[in-house]
């Protein structure tokens, strides 16, 4: 079983990404789960929360939050001052961040496995708005293999109308390309 752990901000829509993550999974022929936690006034705008999603090959029945992922997205970078986004995380696990900074500009330790991608700046650009959303599937594909880009494709479509699935789609496919281009990732998919 892989352990997603998401941080984001009230409004960003990281609840939405956690399902998008989890319909991805679905459609790759997983079983999935996906749930958030707002404990703490996350139900505000602008507050922190967390959404959590689990793939497996096999039936999920674990219930709890997720303590110890293998892969943690930061969606603001921000919150990398007021939480510690790194705790728990699996030895030999990854944290991506929505930052145009190159990961060793950020400072997590040389232990810490860190991509960064531009989600916000792709947003804008394919969607007009600072939904990154999608843009951060995208890129998560690309770095962790865990899901093959025409999965989260598959997910977007099921979850928007025509219009904006096109954006969106375009939107995981740039980040998707991008990271592939970045790293010389060799995936097809």
């Amino acid at each position: 079983m892989k352990e997603i752990r998401i941080h984001g901000r009230g409004g960003q829509g990281s609840v939405v990404t956690a399902e998008l993550f989890a319909i991805a999974a679905f459609q790759s022929g997983k079983f999935s789960q996906a749930f958030p936690y707002l404990g703490g006034g996350g139900e505000r705008r602008g507050a922190p929360v967390q959404s959590f999603v689990r793939i497996s090959e096999r039936p999920i029945r674990l219930r709890s939050k997720i303590y110890e992922p293998d892969y943690v997205i930061v969606k603001d970078i921000t919150l990398i001052e007021a939480v510690d986004v790194a705790k728990g995380l699996k030895a030999g696990g990854t944290i991506i961040v929505n930052t145009e900074k190159p990961p060793q500009k950020l400072n997590f330790g040389s232990h810490i496995k860190v991509e960064t991608v531009p989600a916000t700046k792709i947003a804008l650009d394919t969607l007009g708005l600072p939904i990154m959303n999608t843009a951060i599937m995208g890129a998560f594909a690309a770095i962790t293999g865990e899901f093959s880009i025409d999965s989260i494709k598959k997910a977007i479509a099921e979850k928007f109308g025509d219009e904006l699935a096109r954006k969106n789609i375009l939107a995981a496919q740039m980040a998707y390309d991008y990271v592939i281009g970045q790293k010389g990732i060799d995936r097809v998919g």
